[in-house]
């Protein structure tokens, strides 16, 4: 397999699965505005819609979009928990928290970062994203010490990608106790640290 990612970018969290998998993979770095890979290749006809993560499977085929690619890295590697099994509540809360991610959080980051987004607009999406951070403070606080409970599933590693980005947002994370602790204790985990490490971040 081959993961196609941006350094810091939300393919952060793929990369963070697959290395928590333990399952072998290989990693091209793309760069997202020229739309080119680092060995020079053109990205899109490999993803068309120009984005990260993109994982190309060893029978060639693609699979684009985080949810579906870190559910998909768990199935394989079912010993891992990373996530639960199919059909089960477990499993839809893992989802329910992927797709609270990709709705909630991700979209209004992308708002923030944007920068054809009018600045006057941008306080008012970082006040709605204090507010599910908020929420997510006394979910932690009554459930921890991750999202579904005790064990670290596939949705906490997309999580601590937004949290990752808060920084850069202007978002001091260390106004919820909770949700501090938790970011703080995702870093701390070996695998994650190997992937900051390989994407060059600083942690």
């Amino acid at each position: 397999m081959k993961l196609y990612f941006s350094p810091g970018a939300c393919s952060l969290s793929p990369h963070i699965v697959l290395r928590e998998a333990g399952l072998p993979f290989e990693l091209e770095q793309v760069d997202l505005r020229a739309k080119k890979t680092k060995s020079g290749a053109d990205f899109l006809p490999i993803n068309p819609k120009g984005q990260v993560p993109t994982l190309q499977l060893d029978n060639g085929q693609v699979l684009t979009e985080g949810p579906a690619i870190v559910q998909y890295v768990a199935d394989l590697k079912p010993e891992s928990n990373l996530a639960p099994k199919n059909g089960t509540l477990e499993r839809a809360r893992v989802q329910e928290w992927l797709n609270f991610t990709a709705s909630e959080l991700h979209k209004r980051y992308g708002l923030v970062f944007r920068p054809t987004v009018p600045e006057e607009y941008k306080p008012t999406v970082r006040e709605e994203l204090g507010q599910r951070y908020a929420m997510l403070d006394k979910q932690l606080g009554a459930a921890g010490p991750y999202l579904t409970g005790a064990q670290f599933t596939v949705a906490d590693a997309y999580m601590f990608v937004m949290l990752n980005w808060a920084k850069r947002a202007n978002i001091d994370i260390a106004q919820w106790p909770n949700v501090k602790a938790y970011f703080d204790r995702i870093a701390a985990r070996p695998k994650v640290q190997e992937v900051f490490k390989a994407e060059g971040l600083q942690q």
